[in-house]
C-alpha cells in the first residue's frame, strides 16, 4: 500500500484554487480542508464547478492558480504520488460493454498490479459486496443502468484507495440502488477511506457527509456540517 503523510490530519487541502478555460472561469479561489477518514460532500447546481474541482484535485487538470495537496502531496509537483493514493468514479460509467462484469474488474486489478489470481479473487469479493455476483459472468451491455453504475463504482474499489472521489455517483439510480451505494460509502469510511462526494441531492449529502461545501459559479459560498 502506498504511503502518505502521517503527520497531517488532512486528506485534502486546497488554497485559492482556480481554473480557467480561456475567458471562462470554472473555479475561482476555492479553499477546502477535508479531514482524513470522513465523507465530505460537495453540493451545487450543474455548471457550478464541482466536477472541475474534482478533476484538479485528482490530477486530471492542472490548476491555473492556487495550490492543493492530497495527504501532503502537491497535485501538480507530486501528481504520480497522488494518483497512487486515490481512485475516481466519474459521472458516466467507464466499464467495457463487451466484457463481463468479472472481466472488467479483473482487467482493472491487473492494470493496478495485482497477480491474475489475486485480481480474480478481489473481483468476486467486490461483486459480492455490490450484489452483482449473478450478473458477474454476463456482458455489461446486458446490465441495467443501476447495475452498470454499481459496477463502475466497484471498479474503483478493486484496490482500496486512501481517497475516493465519487462524482455524482447516484444520479439516475433507482431508490434501492441509491441505498446500496450509500451503505457502501459508509462502509468505506469505517475502513479508513476518505470519500469526497459531489452531488446535487441535499438529502444525500445530509445523510452521508460529515461536512459539506456548497459551490456556485466556481466559488465556495458555504461550508460546514450538514
Amino acid at each position: 500500500m502506498p504511503t502518505y503523510d502521517v503527520n497531517t490530519d488532512w486528506a485534502v487541502r486546497a488554497t485559492a484554487l482556480g481554473k480557467t478555460f480561456g475567458e471562462t472561469v470554472a473555479i475561482d479561489h476555492v479553499d477546502l480542508e477535508i479531514e482524513r477518514g470522513c465523507v465530505y460532500g460537495v453540493l451545487g447546481p450543474n455548471g457550478a464547478g464541482k466536477t472541475t474541482t474534482i478533476k484538479v484535485l485528482s490530477t486530471l487538470l492542472a490548476p491555473t492558480r492556487g495550490s492543493a495537496q492530497v495527504f501532503g502531496h502537491d497535485v501538480v509537483a507530486e501528481a504520480a504520488a497522488v494518483r497512487r493514493l486515490i481512485s475516481l468514479t466519474g459521472q458516466y460509467a467507464s466499464v467495457d460493454d463487451d466484457l463481463s462484469g468479472v472481466q472488467n474488474l479483473v482487467l482493472v486489478g491487473r492494470l493496478l498490479g495485482l497477480a491474475h489470481r489475486d485480481a480474480e479473487r478481489r473481483a468476486r469479493q467486490v461483486l459480492d459486496a455490490f450484489d452483482l455476483v449473478d450478473a458477474g459472468p454476463r456482458p455489461v451491455r446486458e446490465y441495467s443502468g443501476g447495475m452498470r453504475r454499481r459496477l463502475d463504482i466497484a471498479a474503483s474499489l478493486v484496490v482500496r484507495p486512501q481517497l475516493l472521489f465519487l462524482d455524482e455517483p447516484t444520479t439516475g439510480l433507482d431508490p434501492r440502488s441509491r441505498s446500496v451505494v450509500w451503505d457502501l460509502v459508509r462502509d468505506l469510511t469505517t475502513l479508513g477511506t476518505t470519500v469526497v462526494l459531489t452531488t446535487q441531492y441535499l438529502e444525500e449529502a445530509d445523510r452521508l457527509a460529515r461536512r459539506i461545501a456548497v459551490i456556485d459559479r466556481g466559488r465556495v459560498v458555504a461550508e460546514g456540517p450538514p
